[in-house]
Formats: C-alpha cells, structure tokens, sequence
C-alpha cells in the first residue's frame, strides 16, 4: 500500500513514524496511508523554508508573478487528475471538485498581481524638503492549517498570496485527504519555486502544535471547526504570532413570503446539499417567515428532493457525494434522529440510503427537517452534513434575531423581491458574508472572505486585500536631504 509523505526543501521524504489510514469514502475501503509528521520533520520544513526566505524575499515580484503564471496553466492542465484525487479521498462529485478548483485557481490568478498590490504609498513635500513612503514587506516563514473539505482551494487561499508578497510557506494540510494538496505543491515548483519556498507536512495535533510554538513561525492561518479555531488562534497569539482563524458556522437563509419559491428551492437544493453539505457556507437552515410560506417551502422542497442522487464520485450524474468518514455518517445520522427526538418532523429522512455497489460507503442522503426550534441541539450545532432543517419565524424581525443570536456569523442571504427588505437586512445583520438570493455569498478572489462571532478569531479575513494585509507588514520611510553647506540649529520641539 503506498504512503503519502511530506514535501520538504523540493523533495518528497518520508521519516518511518506514524501513518494513518486514508479512506475512499465512496467505498469505505482504505486506498493508501499518509505519514503523521514528527516533530523533527516539521521543524526540517520550518528550517527549508527559513533558508530560502532571504532570497525569496529579495526576487523581484514581477518574477514572484510570474511563477505564478506558471503556476496557473499548470493547474488548468492537470485540472482532471487533481479532481480525480479530490473525489478518491473527499468523495466530491467531479463537477463539484472542478468547481473548488476553479475558486482555488482565482485565488492564484489574484496572486499574480502581486506587482500591483505591493506597491506603497508616497509623499513628496510631507515637510520641508522631506518625503514620506510606506511599502509592504514579508513577514518570514508564515504557516498554514488547512480542513478537509476543500483540499484545493482552502490551501490556495492561503500559500499563493503568502509566497507572491515574498514570504516562505509551510502548510499543513488535511491528513484525511492529503494526495491533491500534496501534487498541488508539486505543481508550484514545476512552475519554477525555488527549494524551500513552500513546504508540505501531513500530520495531526503533534505537527500543529510544532508549527503553535516555534518562533520562527510568524504568522499562521487556519480553517476548520471553531473550538480548533479558538485553541489555534489563542496558542498563536500567546507565542506572538500574527494569527487569522476562521471556525464553524450555522449559515440561515430567511425565506420571504413574497420569494420566486421556485427558485428559492432551487438555490436551497445546490447550497444545503451540495459537497454533502460538507461546506463551512453551506445553508443548514432556512428560516421561513409565516406558515403559508412555510407549507409552500416544505412541500416544493419534499417534491424536488425526490430527484437528487447520492453516490460515488466518479459517476457526474450525481447530485453529491459521501461525507468524509464513517464516524462522520453517524454523527450526522445522530442529528437527525436528535432532531426528530426533540419533536422536529423529518420530512425527508437521509438516514441509511441505499447506494448501488456502494454497500460500505459512507452515505447520507438529503435530508429535511421542518419545525425546527432555536432550543434543539440540531439547531445549535454544525451538522456538516446534507441536512437541511426549517425554522418558522412570524416575521422578518423575528427571523433576524435568530440569526443574530446564533454564536456564528459566516454567511447569510436573504430570498425576496423587495428591495427595501433586502437593504435593510444587509445593513444591520449581524453575519460576515450576505446574500441577497444568492445562497452562498462567497466572494469573488478580489474580495475577501470571513464571518463574524465566533466564526472568525483574528483581524483580517482570509484571501484578497485582507490577505495581502496579512502576510506583510507595512514600513514607513521619511527621507530629508538637508542643502550642502548649510548648517542648522538644534531644535527641542516636537516636529511637526
């Protein structure tokens, strides 16, 4: 059986310590092992990439851009074998694979005018004779922890910007899905990095915790669960380590009475189902106002849902995929049967679907649950499965304090024709990313990404001009040349 190793100074290496077993979820059968770094192994990769950072630093961005370049048509090029690896180890359907892909590639097209982005600010004449400049400088080796979810994009939210504004990158990535973000890597010095530039560990809580506490690791950006997030952002903080964590989330859509409610399901179908509702913005709940739109929501949703397909990746004509484990599939199947205890009705029930030659997958179909309450601990959880529960509200107001009472913000939308509604909700929800009928308002590779509350621990959002924030530091230069000849006097006064 082959074992995934680590990528360290442009070289694949393994260290003979422990592996854990990488499943194909479609079939629940083991396809390969990977490598759990040891603390010796990380901190190779910390000293590889702290090595090349001076010459890193040093090349020109225009020649950082164009790697990059390089970089993009590679990807494009081997966009069906990094689908195919994401769909063995994740389980996401090809076309959904494609789809993180392709957001994935933006981030890097985004990189590749680092140029542009770099470039500071200037002053002539701030004072007599005297000029004022501030630029932007890496910070040294940063790193990053990644979920998984998205094994191509999340990364490439991360090391192609960090890289780009010229600092060294260790990531360490999913050990549950490791072989996309590891090739990925690949790719980057195909494309022409430099040795040691960016660096790849696989591994667990041990090889986190190296990267936590090392202090020539100056920044660190992570996505995941919140209780992770907190726990990474609180440690890298204690060892003064620039940090942008982003957590959980409980994403509601408010369904307005005057929604196109055929569209509306449509929508809701894609953003709650899709990925097997294994997405940090996907909707989970949709709160309907008033019970005649409830009943229409309920019984358009019960009649489409008919039609969706859960199966194996490689088959396209599936709607979506297993999620990531067995303990996983029974931990969403907990929820439902929680919510069902606690007096919601399952509408339509996802519990034990029957997949053609698939017998030992990990499988949950579409589920949904009506008469959901705020009390009920499928409510108050991330199911991070295709399980879509509806809340009735009895107004707008009334839906909207849902919302903002739940302790995570990442992203919200709205489903209505009213635009004085729609204002009115995206100027005072308390929720990070906003939709109005668009179910999932992740934004473009030029904006920046992250929720408020406790689904995002840290200043600065992640990819974007946030994230060029993030991995510089800005200096600020002020230049005088006094004339040749003239002497000047002593002065004791603040300048000014």
């Amino acid at each position: 059986m082959s074992v995934i190793g680590h990528l360290i100074d442009g070289e694949i290496i393994t260290d003979g310590g422990r592996t854990q077993d990488v499943y194909n979820p479609s079939t629940g059968a083991v396809s390969k092992q990977v490598e759990l770094a040891t603390v010796a192994t990380v901190e190779a990769a910390i000293a590889s990439a702290q090595a090349a950072f001076p010459e890193w630093r040093n090349t020109p961005p225009i020649k950082r851009a164009r790697v990059m370049f390089r970089f993009k048509e590679l990807l494009e090029q081997n966009a069906e074998k990094i689908c195919a690896m994401i769909g063995e180890e994740h389980g996401k359907i090809s076309h959904d694979a494609m789809g993180e892909l392709q957001r994935g590639i933006e981030n890097v097209e985004y990189a590749c005018g680092v140029p542009e982005l770099l470039k500071g600010e200037f002053s002539r004449n701030a004072g007599p004779g005297i000029d004022s400049w501030s630029d932007f400088q890496p910070l040294g080796v940063v790193a990053g922890i990644t979920p998984f979810n998205f094994p191509a994009m999340v990364p490439m939210w991360m090391f192609p910007l960090a890289i780009a504004c010229g600092n060294t990158f260790v990531l360490k990535p999913s050990e549950r899905d490791p072989s996309s973000t590891l090739y990925i890597a690949q790719l980057l010095l195909e494309a022409g990095l430099p040795k040691g530039v960016l660096n790849v560990v696989n591994g667990d809580k041990e090889a986190v915790d190296t990267l936590l506490n090392d202090e020539r690791i100056k920044a660190v950006s992570f996505v995941g669960s919140t209780p992770i997030a907190e726990y990474i952002y609180k440690t890298a903080n204690a060892n003064g380590k620039r940090c942008q964590a982003l957590g959980g989330a409980k994403n509601h859509a408010i369904v307005m009475p005057d929604a196109d409610m055929d569209n509306t399901v449509n929508q809701l179908l894609g953003a709650a189902f899709g990925s097997s509702g294994e997405r940090c913005m996907a909707l989970s709940v949709a709160v309907a106002v008033g019970d005649e739109a409830a009943d229409a929501l309920v019984s358009k949703l019960q009649e489409a849902m008919k039609g969706l397909k859960v199966g194996a990746f490689c088959d396209a004509s599936n709607d979506f995929g297993p999620v990531i484990t067995r303990a996983h599939e029974q931990k969403v199947s907990g929820y439902i049967s929680s919510a069902e205890k606690d007096g919601a009705t399952v509408v339509v029930d996802g519990r034990n679907p029957q997949v053609e030659g698939y017998a030992e997958g990990f499988f949950v179909g579409a589920t949904l649950i009506d008469r959901v309450t705020p009390d009920m601990e499928s409510y108050q959880a991330e199911i991070f499965g295709p399980v879509l529960q509806v809340v009735r509200a009895s107004s707008m107001d009334e839906a909207m304090k849902l919302i903002d009472d739940h302790e995570y913000g990442n992203g919200t939308c709205i489903f209505t024709r009213d635009g004085e509604a729609a204002r009115y909700f995206s100027d005072n929800i308390q929720v990070g990313m906003v939709g109005i009928n668009v179910p999932l308002p992740v934004p473009v590779a030029y904006h920046s990404f992250g929720g408020w509350k406790r689904s995002l621990f840290g200043d600065l959002h992640a990819y974007g001009p946030d994230g060029v924030r993030f991995y510089t530091k800005r200096k600020t230069i002020t230049q005088r040349w006094p004339s040749s000849g003239v002497r000047e006097g002593v002065s004791f006064s603040f300048p000014s």
